[in-house]
């Protein structure tokens, strides 16, 4: 079965810097994309940030365009999400997602395989 694990989650204070892992098994997305979804209670899952499998190009949310940094280790099958200059509105529930293929890389429901979210608590 396919399995997405996060890690890194905690608590941190504003301006500070969290860096999350996601790591794969069961199905190697080395030729996919690989993406991070954020959610608070009461709304809709939010993009953050995706790489793709072939080429490596990344594509951002504006609203962490230039704190957050997405990078993956094919060989690892894991991918990564560096967050710097944290602010309070970034606290969510953050969740890793992958699929072989998708189109239109910002929507959520593109991704077949979900990770069980970890907690990103920013303090102001």
């Amino acid at each position: 079965q396919v399995q997405l694990v996060e890690s890194g989650g905690g608590l941190v204070q504003a301006g500070g810097s969290l860096r999350l892992s996601c790591a794969a098994s069961g199905r190697t997305f080395s030729r996919g994309a690989m993406a991070w979804f954020r959610q608070v209670l009461g709304k809709e899952r939010e993009f953050v940030a995706n790489i793709r499998g072939s080429g490596g190009t990344t594509v951002y949310a504006d609203s962490v365009k230039g704190r957050f940094t997405i990078s993956r280790d094919n060989a690892k099958n894991t991918v990564y999400l560096q967050m710097n200059n944290l602010k309070p509105e970034d606290t969510a529930v953050y969740y890793c997602a992958a699929d072989d293929f998708v189109f239109e890389r910002r929507r959520a429901n593109e991704y077949a395989y979900w990770g069980q979210g970890t907690q990103v608590t920013v303090s102001s």
